[in-house]
């Protein structure tokens, strides 16, 4: 955190930096009484917390192991429902909350495994919480991305292939940017969506709605005897 997160979060003016094991209740509860003490009321709160063990990534997703299991969904998934338990009374009539996801929620995707499991996690406990919160006005939503280099997606065993799929099967034949990631954030946290909760939004210049691209068509085709 010292070497990463604090100079980027200074550089934004950033009243609070603070660390927070958020499987541990009594630790968010801290930062959101922080916030409480030093913002008064807060408009929207961003989750973009998300962690597996290294070996649960890996090989086969049948020997995710049950440790493991517990760690990626407490971790990535149940993280968002203590968050907003703790956010909830602090939060602004109309505010909003949103988590970040990625299509191997609904799909099979290689070297993703058990996190995509916890994504898929995520993205239901995301619209429980909107029923939940939404009568005081508060809106709940997930962002799905495309691959993006992020220091945790780098740890991704074949991360560059996932980049190239992407890029193939998108109708618009690119990845996404992360200013474009970041714009579909900034139109949850602002008024633009005061009529948007319990959705998934997908970013990936629409790599989440194509099957297959016409050349990713001939190469399957070729190498593929029926």
């Amino acid at each position: 955190m010292e070497k990463r997160v604090k100079p980027i979060a200074e550089s934004m003016g950033a009243k609070i930096i603070m660390s927070c094991d958020v499987t541990k209740e009594e630790e968010v509860k801290a930062v959101f009484e922080e916030c409480e003490k030093v913002y008064g009321k807060l408009d929207f709160v961003v989750h973009a917390v998300a962690f597996a063990k290294k070996e649960d990534l890996m090989g086969r997703f049948v020997e995710t192991s049950q440790d493991g299991w517990n760690t990626a969904l407490g971790v990535s998934a149940y993280s968002l429902v203590t968050i907003c338990r703790n956010a909830e009374p602090i939060m602004n009539e109309g505010g909003s909350i949103f988590a970040l996801t990625y299509l191997g929620s609904i799909l099979s995707v290689p070297s993703y495994n058990v996190m995509g499991v916890a994504k898929a996690a995520l993205e239901s406990a995301m619209r429980f919480l909107a029923v939940d919160l939404g009568k005081k006005g508060i809106r709940v939503n997930c962002i799905s991305a495309g691959p993006v280099k992020t220091l945790a997606s780098m740890g991704i065993s074949g991360f560059s292939k996932m980049l190239k799929a992407a890029v193939a099967r998108a109708p618009l034949g690119r990845n996404v940017a992360l200013d474009e990631v970041g714009k579909t954030g900034l139109f949850l946290a602002s008024d633009l969506s005061t009529g948007t909760t319990g959705e998934v939004i997908y970013v990936d210049c629409g790599c989440h709605s194509a099957y297959a691209s016409a050349e990713e068509m001939d190469i399957l085709a070729n190498n593929i005897e029926l």
